[in-house]
């Protein structure tokens, strides 16, 4: 049998090989090493073997046309303590069978009403602001987002609980960074002070969506959104849906559906800041459009901009950095012979930032989306292929909806002295929060500013 011949890729240093994600810049090398080996290039961290994709046909191979010869990777498992066996992390017939459940609740047409509560938390949230005042503006989306999903699919009101929840994402998220996910599952049992509180957080998380199930439970409310839903599904046995299901999938949707369009928002926020040329053709779009009245799902195809400017956001700092899946099969990628039980990481951050797809890849520009598509998977914030995210309409519709709320109220400048480096966690968070000066807005003075703006 011939050896196995593997892509280039950096030198393999002892018995650890090398460890990109206990680097202080995981992200620098990762992209450092694609310009330097190419469209796949292999390493060794520890036992794993890993194989990087750096092209949009090798990436579809894998999402796409094979993508049943590739399962989820470390960093779901290893937060299966907290979103269990729900939709994120189920494999085979059984996620099947859960996406055609929840589907129906992220159609075009089940999501146009949520429309109307995603303004109205937004308006309400905005109204404590001030002139002047210094805000987390990441902790701020993080909050809102978290309140808007808990209304609209499941109907609560999570105001009073959104900084237990917070408090224990954030916990989840510092604990998932580095090279914790790689860690054995036999050291994730001890009681070590990082496991003690990853624990704590995630009983935490617990109390809080069994008792959302519990209060519904209890109300006997029919309302016709997810929770109810799934209720259903339970009370008439369709698919043995179990306690534990139930909860693995409201705590599924509760966080992975407000992370992505939190974080999203977060970095719109932050590149807005720093780009007042664009955040002025922003602003014009708005006014043009709204002319100070709230924005309904109905204005969304006449603020192609505002979308543009939320596209573009997620392709610099994208929610999801990189996606990991492990080889079930024996099979040939890029000319390459790729072994059962290899890992396979293909980085948002990375193809994203590849000049060969982007002019000026580093440049802040929402007009290079204008009448443009993508070269396959060369953009892909949400995914490829079957597993595509299910709620990529619902966030990116919230994306634009609040972006243009508070927009037309509100200009933002990162506060001075304020480090914001991004670190991949799970998801592509900002290390140290995202502060920023609020400035409000004059309509009429800021009228005269753009009418007087030379074009």
């Amino acid at each position: 049998m011939a050896p196995l011949v593997r892509p280039p890729g950096p030198k393999n240093r002892g018995i650890v090989g090398n460890f990109p994600m206990g680097s202080p810049d995981p992200l620098g090398l990762y992209a450092r090493w694609a310009r330097q080996y190419g469209d796949i290039f292999y390493y060794r961290a520890f036992h794993r073997h890993i194989y990087f994709l750096n092209h949009p046909d090798l990436l579809k191979y894998v999402l796409v046309t094979h993508h049943q010869g590739f399962i989820k990777g470390e960093a779901v498992r290893f937060n299966r303590r907290i979103f269990g066996n729900g939709l994120l992390t189920n494999e085979g017939d059984s996620w099947m069978q859960q996406r055609r459940l929840i589907q129906p609740a992220f159609g075009r047409r089940s999501i146009e009403p949520y429309g109307e509560i995603m303004v109205a938390y937004t308006e309400r949230m905005v109204a404590t602001w001030r002139d002047g005042e210094v805000r987390d503006i990441h902790q701020d989306m993080m909050r809102l987002g978290l309140e808007i999903v808990a209304k609209v699919l499941f109907n609560v009101e999570i105001t009073a609980e959104t900084d237990r929840v917070s408090a224990a994402l954030n916990t989840l998220m510092e604990l998932s960074s580095g090279g914790r996910m790689l860690l054995p599952p036999i050291l994730r049992r001890l009681p070590t002070p990082g496991n003690l509180r990853f624990r704590h957080a995630a009983r935490e998380l617990d109390d809080v969506v069994y008792g959302l199930i519990r209060k519904r439970r209890a109300n006997g409310e029919t309302a016709g959104d997810l929770l109810h839903a799934l209720l259903e599904v339970q009370r008439q046995g369709t698919g043995a849906m179990t306690d534990e299901q139930l909860r693995d999938e409201v705590m599924t949707l509760l966080l992975a559906g407000h992370e992505t369009t939190a974080i999203s928002l977060s970095w719109t926020w932050y590149l807005l800041a720093q780009h007042p040329e664009v955040e002025r053709k922003l602003w014009s779009e708005l006014q043009q459009v709204l002319k100070g009245k709230s924005p309904t799902p109905d204005d969304l195809p006449r603020l192609p901009y505002t979308e543009r400017v939320v596209k573009e956001a997620m392709r610099l700092y994208p929610p999801a950095w990189a996606i990991v899946r492990n080889s079930l099969i024996n099979s040939e990628i890029g000319g390459y012979q790729v072994p059962a039980g290899a890992t396979i990481v293909m980085s948002q951050w990375v193809m994203h930032r590849d000049p060969r797809y982007y002019h000026e890849p580093e440049r802040f520009n929402p007009d290079r989306w204008e009448g443009k598509a993508t070269s396959g998977l060369a953009y892909f914030p949400f995914g490829g292929g079957p597993r595509t995210c299910i709620g990529a309409s619902f966030a990116t519709m919230e994306a634009v909806l609040v972006l243009s709320t508070i927009a037309q109220k509100y200009q933002m400048r990162v506060a001075e002295g304020f480090p914001v480096e991004p670190i991949p966690t799970i998801t592509l968070r900002p290390r140290h929060g995202i502060k920023v000066v609020l400035t409000s807005r004059s309509w009429s003075q800021a009228s005269v500013r753009e009418t007087q703006a030379p074009r």
